[in-house]
């Protein structure tokens, strides 16, 4: 199982590492001690934790109720559109999601930087990657 330092906790969870280090004071993430001395986080512990306290950071303002369960609420921060096609660009949760749409949709719903949009995903295939070396 993988274990990862407070560092390393914090960047997964978006948040601080003092953020980690105070849910590690208060008990809500255990820590040992890896090889060199240095505290880590099991990482099943710390997906766990990271699935007990998801919370979107801004709720979904369109009130729509859907089928499609990724949903991500965010910032438009760039648009870039020809006479038929648009390419959006949104920051959600630090995330960056990019979505291709007629320019036609981009005037009807009136994204430009500054927007609050919701992206939503409903997708068959999701590819997973894992860092080099990983099997």
């Amino acid at each position: 199982m993988p274990h990862y330092r407070i560092r390393e906790a914090a960047d997964l969870l978006g948040v601080s590492d003092d953020t980690v280090r105070r849910w590690v004071d208060a008990g809500d993430l255990d820590v040992t001690l890896d090889d060199s001395g240095r505290k880590v986080v099991d990482g099943a512990q710390l997906a766990r934790f990271a699935t007990q306290n998801a919370q979107s950071p801004t709720s979904d303002p369109s009130g729509v109720a859907r089928s499609a369960r990724n949903r991500f609420v965010g910032i438009v921060t760039h648009v870039v559109s020809d006479t038929v096609m648009s390419q959006v660009e949104m920051l959600c949760g630090g995330q960056r999601v990019v979505s291709l749409m007629s320019t036609e949709a981009v005037r009807e719903l009136g994204l430009e930087p500054g927007s609050l949009a919701v992206a939503v995903v409903k997708a068959t295939t999701v590819i997973v990657e894992t860092p080099g070396g990983i099997a």
